[in-house]
């Protein structure tokens, strides 16, 4: 049993950071007033004899958090165990200086089934470097024990009384309103007292009865008051032991996670090469015939940086160069590469660089750099920030760097362990995948792709869910189980792809084959994506047939025509907001909205969720489709220069409205990377 929760920076625990056992920033069972540290992320987990809470949580923003639940209560419905999901929000309304406390308002339980449900304020006041006070007023399940007439009755008087609430698994994911704020209030509080920097005593009164508990579970609640105990290890985890409402004890345990503090920051990689004086061997013996060849001494140089020379043209004092970034997870060190390999390569007349960025065979951006900037830049204590300001950034349509003689065909192939999650769902907290994943590429030329993956489990459970689909949908999801069971050796991929540059700003890709795990067919798409603006739009249409359970090659009756209109904004500060609307694989029409943060190092996390026609009935158990999703990028744990990473997403429910086509190489991530404001974030290693 483990929780991973964030309590504090890592390196030390920090009282004011605290999680409750719900896994969000709190005492006991009560809320807290104080936010945890911007951007840290965990999961938190919590046992007691007939309950168990694994917990998802993210301060998104220096002042709000969210939360995403599983509740594993024995005996709940009629003997039967009741898997729960749910989602908590709190914003921090006032931030705690040295006269006043911090104030929160917040959400518990506000789309799932409503067990945990209520609403809350909470103040907390620090005093030095020990103690920590908390006191609050709240509603719902947070007023079951002593509660009074709700004071937002002098606002309205419909805030005294609360709906009686539908906690059944048909009710999941509804987002009940009316009740928010409603019915009765009650006081809670309590106290934290830091003996140490390891160890912490929390104390509460608490106004949650157990109420359900007590009527289902045969919970015994003598007391309105806890207590806990924690011990703190030095990279921030936590093991707590807690006493609640003298009739139970509770075990929770923490690991902290912030994306933002990789282990490796500055990464492990080679120093890059160091800048020689414009008359080097290399220089003096320049072969301008040559350079165009595929063996050429540039070309070599830029290989042994992990980066690919497509193109060159010189003219005048201006070199102009196109290259394929096949290493560094930043686009601007492999800019920094390159610019150091044409520095000590090319004749000293040579003044000029224009980088042309690849990706999936088209032209992305150009980045023009002077060469006298790297050179009294190099060693510059501000030499980051002063080179990008002094760098231009420009659309690339139609590269203007003749063509390497002998790059194409290209052949790449790996073979790779693989995990395949199902995390969360109704009946199991944990299902998953391992086994062996061989994929290969070929390129013919420049922008078509032929690629293919074969997957071959060999350890796993997916395949043991026996929840049959009741979907009143189409099933074009929630028999997906089926394809775990039916299937052993599988075709994961297997497409054609084509990529293009329609004109300036514009982007397109065509595919056709088996485009993913449950669907084959031809996918186009055009985007329209500035290099240096905020603003992306683009638009979709996929003409689908539903694949045979055992992933090979025959397809079921199922077909659809799919398609949607996406508008991408980048807000700054690493907050990236999507929407889609358009057809989805059930035929239902509708939009998703999204909203991810991703920081300078690549770690994402994002949330999202689906309204269309689909009436919350017909979806079922989840009224609409919603989740969270991350992905942790090679480079962060490790710190290789190792393009790649880890992602999942993790949704309470799979049903059938709101599905969208999962396609490969959807053309918005596959070009922003060589895009300004990407380049900005990471320009930090241009110089590594």
């Amino acid at each position: 049993m483990g929780i991973f929760c964030a309590t504090g920076p890592a390196g030390a625990t920090d009282l004011r950071f605290s999680a409750s056992s719900y896994g969000t920033p709190g005492l006991i069972d009560m809320p807290t007033g104080s936010p945890w540290p911007d951007g840290m992320l965990g999961l938190s987990s919590v046992l007691t004899k007939d309950m168990q809470k694994y917990t998802l949580t993210f301060q998104i923003t220096p002042r709000i958090f969210g939360s995403f639940r599983y509740s594993i209560l024995n005996g709940y419905d009629a003997g039967e165990n009741r898997y729960d999901r749910s989602f908590d929000f709190g914003y921090l309304l006032m931030e705690e200086t040295q006269y006043r406390p911090a104030l929160s308002i917040g959400l518990r339980d506000f789309g799932g089934t409503g067990i945990y449900g209520s609403e809350y304020i909470a103040a907390t006041k620090t005093f030095g470097d020990q103690l920590t006070l908390t006191g609050g007023i709240g509603w719902g399940r947070l007023a079951s024990y002593g509660g009074f007439t709700n004071p937002l009755g002098i606002i309205d008087d419909s805030f005294e009384t609360r709906p009686i609430q539908d906690v059944s698994i048909n009710n999941t994911g509804r987002l009940d309103i009316k009740q928010w704020f409603h019915g009765d209030a009650a006081f809670f509080g309590g106290v934290e007292y830091r003996f140490n920097p390891r160890l912490t005593l929390k104390a509460e009164y608490s106004s949650d009865a157990y109420e359900r508990e007590t009527l289902k579970m045969g919970f015994d609640h003598k007391t309105p008051f806890n207590a806990s105990l924690t011990y703190g290890f030095k990279n921030g985890a936590e093991v707590s032991v807690y006493a609640l409402h003298g009739s139970e004890i509770g075990i929770r345990g923490s690991i902290p996670i912030t994306p933002q503090k990789p282990k490796y920051p500055s990464g492990i990689e080679e120093a890059p090469p160091t800048l020689m004086p414009r008359q080097t061997q290399a220089a003096l013996s320049w072969d301008a015939n040559s350079v165009r060849q595929k063996n050429s001494s540039l070309s070599i140089a830029l290989k042994d940086q992990g980066l690919t020379l497509e193109g060159i043209t010189i003219e005048g004092d201006t070199a102009t160069v196109r290259f394929v970034n096949g290493r560094y997870p930043a686009e601007a060190q492999a800019l920094g590469r390159a610019a150091r390999v044409l520095a000590n390569q090319l004749p000293a007349d040579i003044t000029t660089f224009r980088l042309e960025a690849m990706a999936n065979g088209v032209t992305t951006s150009r980045t023009t750099l002077r060469r006298s900037d790297l050179e009294s830049l190099e060693y510059d204590l501000d030499g980051s920030w002063r080179s990008f300001a002094r760098a231009d950034f420009e659309d690339a349509a139609h590269s203007e760097a003749a063509p390497i003689a002998g790059i194409y065909p290209k052949f790449n192939w790996r073979i790779t362990p693989y995990l395949d999650p199902s995390l969360f769902d109704p009946d199991n907290p944990v299902r998953a995948d391992f086994g062996v994943q061989a994929a290969a590429s070929l390129e013919p030329a420049r922008g078509l792709v032929f690629s293919a993956a074969v997957r071959q489990p060999v350890a796993g459970n997916l395949d043991t869910s026996t929840r049959p689909s009741n979907s009143v949908l189409p099933h074009v999801r929630t028999d997906s189980a089926e394809y775990a069971k039916q299937s052993d050796l599988e075709i994961k991929y297997l497409t054609a792809e084509y990529f293009f540059r329609p004109g300036k700003n514009l982007y397109g890709r065509a595919t056709v084959g088996y485009l993913e795990t449950m669907y084959g067919g031809v996918s186009g798409e055009v985007l329209w994506k500035p290099v240096n603006g905020p603003l992306a739009l683009g638009a979709e249409l996929n003409y689908v047939k539903k694949r045979d359970f055992d992933q090979m090659f025959g397809f079921q009756d199922y077909d659809i025509v799919t398609g949607h209109a996406s508008a991408y904004y980048d807000f700054g500060g690493g907050y990236l907001g999507q929407l889609d609307v358009g057809r989805y694989l059930a035929g239902d029409y509708g939009a998703t909205f999204s909203v991810d943060r991703e920081f300078d190092n690549g770690f994402r996390v994002g949330a999202f969720f689906t309204l269309t026609d689909v009436s919350f009935d017909d979806f079922g158990e989840g009224s609409f489709d919603k989740g969270i999703r991350f992905s942790v990028p090679v480079d962060w744990l490790t710190g290789a220069a190792t393009q790649g990473g880890y992602g999942t997403t993790i949704r309470p429910v799979v049903r059938d409205g709101g599905a969208r086509l999962d396609v490969r190489n959807r053309l918005y991530d596959v070009v922003r990377n060589s895009h300004t404001s990407e380049l900005e974030d990471r320009w930090g290693k241009f110089w590594r």
